[in-house]
């Protein structure tokens, strides 16, 4: 059995962001994490959930609380012999895949209608690049995976709840599992499932991308700091690592506390506006004929609109949790969840993305960390990033060939918009989701639990032309679904040269056009 355990964290960094784009100061040590891949520890404190395969997969994580501290100046001795190491095995061929687990719940109308709810699912097959082009870089942005609801969400669920519990007779069969009914769910730590979302992630990708793994150079992975996050950017590093048989072992690197300077939070922009007038009208709508029908089946429980937008995530939230379908949700039918569904595009569309005046901005510091990258040049950024660390190649190294960085669905979203994908030819309209001509902007799609967007470079070389120099190309795949780059004349492959795609990006190179400086004026 093998694990990896998050410790020797040391304090964070308390960096002062300065609205006027000054350097922000360091007060205590930049927080780098615990490199090496380590047996279970009984320090730990947080939950293990042992798979089939043995590997021990963290959710719920609690930090130690015997927490040391490692210096920028211990990391930096260190590192030449950190990279150096890669595994202990001696045989790198993948491993064969872990054990199959049900993923699906319940039909796909319905378990793709949870909107931000949704467990992952691939959008599309994944296409192998055209003949000619071979993959040589790998940038990974996913999102935590499955969680149990939030601790606001859990209050405006349980009055929810109790409103059907307090209905003095049920008149439909569906509803008499609620006389004995009791609320069991945690609060905003990953689930056992969430836990195995990302560690297969890990797998995939190590499978997919074998040949751009060795010994010298072992994918970066960074988290923002919060436990769900921390502990899918672990279990994602203890999924790859049993994918090559424990040859290639890599370590979550870097957590960027989310109350300072962060690429992968939406956590720095306090003048954005909300996503609730759009959702509340849609909410509204979709919500009171819901409403009315649950009424007619719990009587007196005085449901109104909006308890509609929290019993439907109920029914998604126990089902990953208990990993069978919730009696909550067949109190549902399909065009129920498909109203909820468009509850959360419209909160995702308003909340950080085209309709959002400052949604785009939120995910400027990630492309420019993308850009460079790419590239292989400094960071050049006056945002979110923390510029401490994205100028130290130890925490921001530019050699490598796989990265994976682990975040939120909302900032997903920001750096969707600022990238200028899934673009809509008319803002989402909140009284009426068939307004929107083509509209791909679904949320299941977008940000389903353990959703991903990866950015590859290829080296392509020009057909007929053997000793052409080959040139760099940028692909884009959300959930697999390769992404059409019509802003720097993407081909029929999703190809867009790198230059080209640079040139594109002009919003983020030049820090959000002004629109950063509004976050905080």
């Amino acid at each position: 059995m093998y694990s990896l355990v998050v410790k020797d964290h040391g304090a964070p960094p308390q960096y002062h962001h300065d609205p006027r784009n000054q350097e922000p100061q360091a007060t205590t040590d930049v927080r780098v994490n615990h490199w090496f891949l380590s047996p279970f520890s009984k320090d730990y404190e947080g939950s293990v959930y042992v798979r089939q395969d043995h590997s021990r997969l963290y959710y719920g994580t609690i930090l130690p609380s015997n927490i040391s501290r490692i210096t920028m100046l211990l990391s930096i001795l260190a590192a030449p012999s950190i990279f150096a190491l890669g595994g202990f095995a001696l045989d790198p061929q993948p491993a064969g895949p872990a054990p199959p687990r049900e993923t699906n719940f319940a039909p796909a109308s319905i378990q793709h209608s949870w909107g931000p709810y949704t467990p992952y699912f691939a959008v599309d097959s994944y296409v192998a690049p055209p003949k000619g082009c071979v993959v040589d870089q790998v940038n990974i942005i996913q999102r935590h995976g499955a969680r149990f609801p939030t601790s606001g969400a859990t209050t405006r669920i349980l009055n929810a709840v109790q409103k059907l519990k307090s209905a003095t007779q049920y008149t439909d069969p569906a509803f008499d599992f609620l006389t004995n009914y009791t609320y069991s769910l945690g609060k905003d730590n990953l689930v056992p499932f969430g836990a195995f979302q990302s560690n297969v992630a890990g797998q995939e990708t190590f499978r997919r991308y074998t040949k751009l793994v060795s010994k010298e150079s072992l994918p970066f992975v960074r988290a923002s700091s919060g436990p769900r996050v921390v502990d899918s950017a672990t279990n994602w590093t203890t999924g790859f690592s049993f994918a090559s048989n424990n040859v290639f072992n890599p370590s979550l690197s870097v957590i960027l506390n989310e109350s300072l300077n962060d690429t992968l939070d939406d956590n720095m922009c306090p003048n954005a506006g909300s996503s609730d007038p759009q959702t509340g009208t849609w909410t509204s709508i979709y919500g009171a004929p819901v409403a009315a029908r649950l009424n007619s089946k719990a009587i007196g429980a005085n449901i109104v609109a909006a308890d509609i937008s929290n019993l439907i995530p109920l029914c998604a939230f126990e089902t990953v949790v208990h990993e069978t379908l919730s009696p909550f949700c067949n109190l549902f039918t399909p065009e129920e969840f498909a109203g909820f569904e468009y509850f959360g595009d419209l909160d995702k569309f308003y909340g950080t993305g085209y309709g959002q005046a400052l949604g785009a901005v939120q995910g400027v510091g990630y492309i420019n960390e993308l850009l460079a990258r790419l590239t292989g040049k400094p960071v050049q950024d006056a945002t979110q990033t923390n510029r401490t660390l994205d100028s130290s190649p130890i925490t921001f190294p530019l050699d490598r060939t796989i990265y994976a960085d682990f975040s939120h669905d909302n900032q997903m979203i920001a750096i969707y918009t600022a990238m200028g994908l899934f673009k809509q030819s008319v803002p989402l309209d909140p009284t009426n989701p068939s307004t929107t001509p083509g509209r791909d902007w679904i949320t299941s799609h977008l940000t389903p639990f353990s959703a991903r967007m990866v950015t590859e470079r290829l080296s392509c070389k020009a057909k007929g032309k053997r000793r052409a120099k080959a040139q760099p190309f940028v692909r884009v795949l959300v959930n697999d679904a390769v992404q059409p780059l019509e802003f720097c004349g993407g081909d029929a492959h999703g190809l867009c040269q790198l230059d080209a795609f640079v040139e594109s990006q002009s919003y983020a190179r030049n820090n959000g056009e002004g629109d950063f400086e509004k976050c905080f004026s």
